[in-house]
């Protein structure tokens, strides 16, 4: 028992952060939480390091020296879909859109507990290993939007949209529930796993890039519509004036 122990493999975790202060602080808490931890202190060696070997989730800041955690981000995507926690003290929304966008899979804002970290880390971590499964996997289609589920395709009036998984999962959870108000916590349960432990900003923001993406007017959506304090509703016809 003691040999099989000692011969599993701890998870490798890239740490991509410039202050001393965190990296001394996560690593030690890292470390303690039984992950192996590889500390990159700017944007270049961030991307060296992840390139020369393999990590199980990277933990990136936006903020550093030489080449920006968007930019390091955008690179890593493109190379390997590795689980992608960005931390930042940076919270604003814009900062949010910009990290879905180049593929990012959480957001952490600092001063963070390690436990929450922690959570973070290991909810990635199973849902890429136990991916929500396409059940009935054919074509669902409503008004001008359709959706090949085996494909993972999406169509909009005729003309491809490329969606990530989350919003795939998003938009084909509302498109089967036309009309329907669907809570925030539905949502996330459904979309992100009961294990998610964020908050209902990342739902916000994928339901605003879902608009960008299927809206005539995104500012004033027709189809994705808020139901304030509650939850988001797919509308088949035009809302009332």
């Amino acid at each position: 028992m003691a040999k099989s122990r000692a011969m599993e493999r701890r998870t490798r975790v890239l740490v991509v952060e410039d202050e001393e202060s965190f990296i001394d602080a996560l690593t030690i808490g890292l470390e303690r939480e039984g992950f192996d931890a590889t500390i990159a202190r700017d944007g270049q060696e961030a991307l060296t390091i992840f390139h020369a070997d393999q990590f199980d989730v990277v933990l990136l800041d936006l903020m550093l020296p030489k080449l920006s955690g968007l930019d390091v981000c955008r690179s890593m995507r493109a190379a390997s879909d590795v689980p992608i926690i960005i931390v930042s003290a940076k919270g604003e929304e814009v900062d949010m859109v910009l990290m879905l966008e180049v593929g990012a899979d959480d957001y952490v804002t600092k001063p963070y507990r390690l436990r929450e970290l922690v959570a973070r880390i290991r909810a990635v971590l199973r849902r890429r290993e136990t991916p929500v499964p396409d059940e009935n996997d054919e074509v669902l289609e409503l008004g001008s939007i359709r959706m090949e589920l085996d494909a993972r395709r999406c169509f909009v009036g005729g003309d491809e949209i490329k969606l990530r998984k989350k919003e795939f999962a998003l938009l084909r959870l509302l498109l089967e529930n036309p009309g329907r108000v669907l809570t925030r916590d539905v949502l996330i349960d459904r979309v992100w796993g009961s294990d998610y432990v964020g908050d209902t900003k990342t739902l916000d923001v994928h339901i605003k890039r879902l608009r960008t993406l299927i809206e005539d007017d995104p500012k004033h959506p027709e189809h994705i519509t808020t139901v304030r304090g509650v939850g988001y509703r797919f509308e088949t016809t035009k809302p009332s004036p």
